[in-house]
């Protein structure tokens, strides 16, 4: 795609960075045909090649609007159409550098400015989140049904997180910010799961929010704030010979992995960010690798599960299939799901943001995971689950919660 970036953006790195990603781009159209917004709405600037060509007219100091706006809030960020390009547009990147310029050109309405600061200072920080939530479960008989359904259980701890050890292989488990709150389970889980492989999975206390949140909201220099954070409290850690950082979570998988791309001109922290990034794994990255622990058992009776595998896992970090093979190792019945490269509609904040395309998204990804009527739905990323529960009486649990119960039952077997 050929390209006149104005004079504003020219020499800044960003205009830099996204001249180099829209000069990759040959419009050839591949990206529609997997985009969950343009499939919905029809709309070519709902599409990736769409929205590509609006950021081209916001960098070449062309007229944009609130509609410009409008149909750059509208992505997902899935990256659906990053698997499908051929000519390996990094689509994600541009995406989060359209709405940091637009956001500077564009103002928005007070309401939504307002919203979108709320979300940014509440879901990050945990001690915020879970006093919220805790007011909210006082009130659910007052709640509107809506909200009442997105509120996650108070019963989610369904693991008992393992004693410490003095294991000789240790690595770093991110506590994440809403999901340490929202579904606590998932991270004691991967440290019953890892205690039986001989790994001890240690949190550092510092860390908090990976930063995605704010990088997606238009907000980069608050989500540089929170990845150098995690940086100095990951580092002592590191320095001690942390074999790995492990991540429960596929949204703030990506969005560690990139800490190295986006702080790479951080003349303090450009370094260290880029081997964070190299350190940085999925869980089911380093159980695919390690080997499923060898006293995991088969559940008694073969469960029939029905695997959502989020956009961050398969289309963001390339691991499709990874948890679905483990999973069937471990002797679960993984069931068909159509259209499973489709996004659930849960995005982040996207939900809260964009409800209605959202809700249309959650009740076509459920029509296709309970098609053929699992006993539990399983996924990778706490907003997924989160999501899904919302929209059905099907148990929703993440893939770690279904592999240290087979532990506990072979545990119990030999009581």
């Amino acid at each position: 795609m050929q390209t006149r970036i104005g004079e504003r953006y020219r020499n800044t790195p960003q205009g830099r960075e996204a001249d180099a990603i829209l000069r990759a781009c040959v419009h050839c159209g591949f990206c529609t045909a997997t985009c969950p917004t343009y499939q919905l709405l029809g709309d070519e600037r709902d599409s990736p090649r769409g929205r590509i060509y609006l950021i081209k007219q916001l960098l070449e100091e062309q007229p944009v609007s609130r509609h410009t706006q409008q149909h750059l809030d509208r992505c997902l960020t899935c990256r659906s159409c990053e698997t499908t390009c051929p000519s390996g547009v990094r689509y994600g990147r541009l995406i989060d550098i359209g709405r940091e310029l637009i956001e500077q050109r564009v103002s928005r309405p007070p309401g939504e400015r307002l919203k979108r600061a709320l979300l940014r200072r509440i879901l990050t920080h945990p001690a915020r989140l879970g006093l919220l939530l805790k007011l909210a479960r006082a009130c659910t008989p007052l709640l509107p049904p809506a909200l009442r359904r997105k509120l996650p259980s108070g019963s989610a701890q369904t693991v008992t997180p393992p004693p410490e050890r003095n294991l000789p292989r240790r690595m770093l488990l991110l506590a994440g910010c809403a999901q340490s709150v929202a579904t606590p389970a998932t991270n004691a889980a991967a440290k019953r799961v890892f205690q039986a492989l001989g790994i001890q999975l240690t949190e550092a206390p510092e860390a908090g929010c990976c930063g995605a949140v704010s990088q997606h909201l238009a907000a980069p220099q608050e989500a540089a704030d929170f990845m150098r954070r995690n940086i100095d409290a990951w580092w002592p850690h590191i320095e001690r010979g942390a074999e790995a950082i492990v991540i429960t979570a596929s949204g703030c998988g990506v969005q560690v992995k990139e800490y190295g791309e986006l702080l790479q001109n951080d003349p303090t922290y450009g370094e260290k960010a880029r081997r964070i990034s190299e350190l940085a794994r999925d869980a089911a990255e380093v159980l695919r690798d390690e080997g499923l622990p060898a006293n995991t058992v088969a559940p008694a009776a073969r469960k029939k599960i029905a695997f959502h595998s989020p956009c961050t896992l398969q289309h963001g970090q390339k691991l499709g299939g990874v948890v679905e093979n483990l999973l069937r190792e471990a002797g679960f019945d993984l069931l068909p799901v159509a259209d499973a490269h489709l996004c659930c509609g849960s995005a982040g904040t996207y939900s809260l943001l964009q409800p209605e395309l959202s809700q249309q998204l959650l009740r076509n990804k459920l029509g296709n995971l309970e098609t053929h009527r699992p006993a539990i739905i399983a996924t990778a990323n706490i907003g997924c689950q989160l999501h899904l529960a919302s929209g059905t009486h099907t148990p929703v649990q993440h893939w770690l919660e279904l592999l240290a119960q087979t532990l506990d039952q072979d545990r119990r077997a030999t009581i």
